[in-house]
């Protein structure tokens, strides 16, 4: 047998290492084999020791038979049981000069693994049940392996899809210093690639078809915003105008304004005295960052549901696909901020669409607060968001 165990691992169970007296219940190996897998602590995997008592000191008898250890590696290799199924060992070893059966299982790369369905999770020395913000962790984990989904390659498009004209006339100037790009000969192809916007042999990512795509909808399917106006305080009411805007990032964020700006009503209110001013039924600043911000954050991964902008007599919800992400919560979206979309946010900013990164909230609020509106109203769930904003009385 190999080095002592005891002396690798430890004696006291922790976030990577389970103690089992026997292989008896074998959901329970499960459960644990699963939750070693997801790597909740992220220690890179860990071990489940079958013929050691909870307080970490061997027990005699345990069955560490060839028959015994090929049942065991079935059961848990069984790929109707656990999936997605992690990569494991299961072998005699000693510890604390007992033989034991170790089942060292390595961090899988495609969390969450489930057991029968259900996620497991060890936070310490015990296995549980994942909950919905330990599956969102891991969930998250697994696409940040495979890097930000805006940095992926469309196969389904190619450089004849993206607005080049566009790239070299507003892009390329709001990111790189015009002598830069005076001395710097390099090819169109090599260009896009440095910036995100295509991959090194030429076929655009996902942040270069939404910020320079001629039809972004085309490949990405939700890749677009909706436009609802209703003649009054419900859907029940008349629609008196229904735009879909599928042009890129610049050429909607133009259309967007020109259609808000059409829509916002001014009035004359009281100022110092003699003084009269024009006052928006929403300020536009707040407007602008409500949309973009939805826009930037929304999930262009999963979900074929467009941005929606709906205008009622009396208020505007904007919803976006895409609940918190990352560090964010329910409980702390005005406070913390995280990125779904990396590169996007970073075009959007070069290009003056978001003027600061974790700001757009404050920002929203001060600009209702200063126009005489109601504060904005926010509703998070799982699966999107939606800002409320009331209109000024």
């Amino acid at each position: 047998m190999r080095n002592d165990l005891a002396e690798l691992l430890g004696t006291q169970e922790t976030v990577s290492l389970e103690f089992n007296q026997s292989s008896k219940n074998r959901d329970g190996l499960g459960q644990v084999v699963c939750a070693l897998a997801n790597d909740l602590a992220k220690t890179g995997g860990g071990d489940l020791l079958i013929g050691v008592a909870d307080n970490g000191t061997p027990v005699a008898g345990v069955d560490i038979s060839d028959n015994e250890l090929l049942t065991l590696t079935d059961f848990l290799r069984d790929s109707g049981r656990i999936l997605d199924r992690p990569s494991l060992t299961v072998e005699v070893a000693s510890f604390q000069g007992s033989p034991v059966i170790r089942v060292h299982v390595e961090a899988s790369a495609t969390p969450p693994v489930r057991f029968k369905g259900i996620a497991w999770v060890r936070p310490g020395p015990t296995t549980r049940e994942a909950t919905r913000d330990d599956e969102r962790v891991l969930s998250e984990r697994r696409r940040a392996l495979d890097g930000p989904y805006d940095t992926r390659p469309i196969h389904s498009a190619g450089l004849d899809d993206l607005d080049l004209s566009l790239f070299r006339s507003d892009y390329l100037p709001a990111v790189v210093a015009p002598e830069i790009i005076e001395e710097n000969h390099r090819p169109l192809e090599l260009q896009l690639a440095s910036l995100r916007m295509a991959t090194s042999d030429d076929v655009p990512t996902v942040v270069g078809v939404l910020v320079l795509g001629i039809d972004p909808s085309a490949h990405i399917p939700g890749a677009y915003v909706q436009f609802v106006r209703y003649q009054g305080v419900d859907l029940d009411a008349a629609v008196s105008d229904e735009q879909e805007l599928r042009s890129n990032i610049v050429g909607s964020a133009t259309r967007l304004a020109a259609v808000l700006r059409g829509h916002l009503h001014t009035r004359l209110t009281d100022h110092d005295g003699f003084r009269e001013e024009q006052r928006p039924d929403y300020p536009f600043e707040a407007l602008r960052e409500v949309c973009m911000n939805a826009v930037m954050h929304r999930n262009y991964q999963s979900s074929y549901a467009p941005v929606r902008i709906v205008w009622f007599d009396d208020r505007i919800e904007v919803t976006n696909p895409g609940g918190p992400y990352g560090q964010v919560r329910e409980d702390n979206f005005d406070r913390v901020n995280d990125y779904r979309n990396p590169s996007l946010a970073a075009a959007m900013k070069s290009l003056g669409y978001v003027n600061r990164f974790g700001r757009g909230i404050g920002r929203i609020r001060a600009a209702l607060d200063r126009n005489g509106n109601p504060p904005p109203e926010f509703t998070v769930d799982d699966s999107s968001w939606t800002v409320v904003l009331r209109r000024a009385t």
